[in-house]
């Protein structure tokens, strides 16, 4: 994926990825909470998971604001 911005297609191709990204996310949540109501949860995988859900959380927000146009000077 190219770095810069400043193409539609550019645009167009971070949203799909934003999209895919929440929905992985959201899958991990998912994940983490089913674990947890049938109490099959090891610790070492869910800590895996948790740090997982994390970092695409991050990446999510670097994305989101690559996005957004820089409104505070």
């Amino acid at each position: 994926m190219d770095s810069g911005m400043g193409s539609g297609h550019d645009e167009n191709a971070v949203r799909i990825e934003l999209a895919r990204l929440r929905q992985e996310h959201r899958d991990l949540d998912m994940a983490i909470s089913a674990m947890n109501d049938t109490g099959r949860s090891d610790a070492l995988q869910m800590q895996r998971l948790k740090k997982k859900k994390l970092s695409l959380k991050d990446r999510i927000a670097t994305l989101e604001d690559k996005l957004l146009p820089d409104i505070i000077a």
